[in-house]
């Protein structure tokens, strides 16, 4: 039988400018740096408490290809719904699941979760996510948080 894995603990992601990315990632969302080795030019975030989770961002030289990803940062649910006004206040574009500018999350009603999505400035894709407590509901699709809530909102 095969190790169970039982959460993710790292990822990374490849960017064009270290510090460039620092600061979004140390300054603009907030994240606790955990090691930085510029001869190396690669820094780690811890993401949620120290030794929990970690982000490691590397800088590629320009003449190497860069491929872009795609990570989900799991949040509070009432961090989420305030989230789309708080990247505006940053200057970083809150984004539906379509890449269309918003200012509501979406519910992808299949997990159920609410999810927002936004972009580093090497043109990653980043995703605040919270699951949702109702069932799923796949045939759903992905519904914006208003259309969500109306359909679960209690009938008196």
């Amino acid at each position: 039988m095969m190790i169970p894995i039982l959460d993710l603990f790292e990822a990374h992601l490849d960017v064009s400018d270290l510090s460039r990315s620092m600061a979004f990632f140390g300054e603009t969302l907030g994240l606790q740096l955990a090691h930085v080795c510029l001869d190396r030019r690669v820094a780690f975030y811890w993401i949620g408490k120290k030794g929990q989770a970690m982000l490691g961002i590397w800088e590629v030289p320009s003449y190497l290809p860069r491929m872009n990803a795609h990570i989900a940062f799991r949040v509070d649910f009432p961090d989420l719904i305030e989230s789309p006004g708080r990247l505006h206040a940053a200057n970083v574009v809150p984004m539906d699941f379509d890449g269309r500018s918003t200012s509501e999350p979406v519910v992808l009603a299949w997990m159920p979760a609410a999810a927002l999505y936004f972009r580093d400035p090497d043109n990653n894709l980043l995703e605040f996510l919270s699951m949702l407590p109702e069932p799923p509901q796949p045939d759903l699709g992905v519904v914006s948080w208003n259309q969500w809530k109306q359909q679960h909102e209690p009938t008196a």
